[in-house]
C-alpha cells in the first residue's frame, strides 16, 4: 500500500483507467460478471447496432434498469477517491469503460468515456438530438420495452452509446490514449482490461496497480484500498508530493 502511495506521489503524471468493478459498489451490476447484463438471453444483441436498428426494444428492455433508472444512483468510493486526487492535483484524468456517468457525478472534470455515454441520443433516421433528460421523460411511465422516438420523423432515438458494429468516439479515444502516453503511473480500476481501450492503455503505460472486482486475490499490491478503504485518505501517513498530504485530508 505504501509502494503504490508513494507512486503516485512521486509521478508527473498519473491518469486512471477505470471498469464496471468500481460501479458495482454502487448497485450498477457488472455486464460481464455472473448474473449480469451478458447472461440473459439473446445478450449479444443488446448492444449490437444491425439488431438495434431491427428491433431497438431488444437494447431499451434489456437497459432500462442499469442506464435509465439509476437517476438515484450515488458515486461510490473509488469515484470519490479519484476526485480527490484530482483536487489535489495528483491526478491528470480518467478513461472510463463505463456508461453510468458516475465520475462526473462525484466532480471528475477531466474524464473521457470511451465507449460513449448516454448523456445524448440520437435519432437514427434524422439525426435529430435529445438530452437524457428528454428521455427520461419519454419513457416515464412507460413499460421497460417502450422505444423513445423521435417526434419529427418517428425514427429510434438510440444513446451515444458505442454499440457493437460501431466505431469507439474518436475524440475520446484519442485523448485517453494521449493520457495514457504522458502516464507514468496508471491506476487500473475495476477492469479486466480486456477490450481495445484498455488493452491499448495498458501497452501505452505501465500501470502502478491494477485491481478487478473478481481478481482481488492475484497481489498484495492490488488497488483494493480505493474500493474498500476509501477512508484511508483520512489518515496522515507522511506521503507527501510538493509539501502536500495526499492521505491526510477531510472527506
Amino acid at each position: 500500500m505504501q509502494r503504490i502511495l508513494d507512486a503516485i506521489a512521486s509521478s508527473r503524471c498519473t491518469v486512471a483507467l477505470t471498469g464496471a468493478g468500481v460501479s458495482t459498489l454502487c448497485g450498477i451490476p457488472d455486464f460481464r460478471g455472473p448474473g449480469g447484463l451478458y447472461s440473459q438471453p439473446d445478450a449479444e444483441r443488446i448492444f449490437d447496432i444491425d439488431w438495434f436498428d431491427r428491433d431497438p426494444s431488444i437494447y431499451y428492455s434489456a437497459c432500462r434498469s442499469i442506464v435509465y433508472d439509476t437517476a438515484l444512483v450515488e458515486p461510490g468510493p473509488v469515484h470519490k477517491a479519484l476526485k480527490l486526487l484530482e483536487d489535489r492535483g495528483l491526478l491528470a484524468g480518467i478513461a472510463t469503460q463505463n456508461i453510468d456517468m458516475l465520475h462526473q457525478k462525484a466532480g471528475s472534470t477531466n474524464v473521457w468515456e470511451v465507449h460513449g455515454s448516454p448523456r445524448l441520443h440520437h435519432c437514427r433516421l434524422c439525426s435529430r438530438e435529445a438530452t437524457l433528460r428528454e428521455i427520461l421523460a419519454l419513457l416515464k411511465g412507460r413499460p421497460d420495452d417502450y422505444v423513445p422516438r423521435c417526434p419529427v420523423c418517428g425514427g429510434a432515438f438510440k444513446p451515444d452509446i458505442t454499440f457493437f458494429g460501431e466505431s469507439l468516439p474518436e475524440r475520446a479515444l484519442g485523448e485517453a490514449t494521449s493520457l495514457a502516453l504522458r502516464a507514468d503511473v496508471m491506476l487500473v480500476l475495476g477492469t479486466f482490461v480486456n477490450v481495445e481501450i484498455g488493452y491499448c492503455c495498458r501497452r501505452a503505460s505501465r500501470p502502478a496497480c491494477s485491481t478487478s472486482a473478481s481478481s482481488c486475490s492475484n497481489s498484495r499490491l492490488l488497488f483494493s484500498f480505493f474500493i474498500f478503504q476509501y477512508h484511508l485518505f483520512q489518515r496522515t501517513i507522511g506521503t507527501r508530493k510538493e509539501g502536500v498530504d495526499i492521505a491526510g485530508t477531510d472527506v
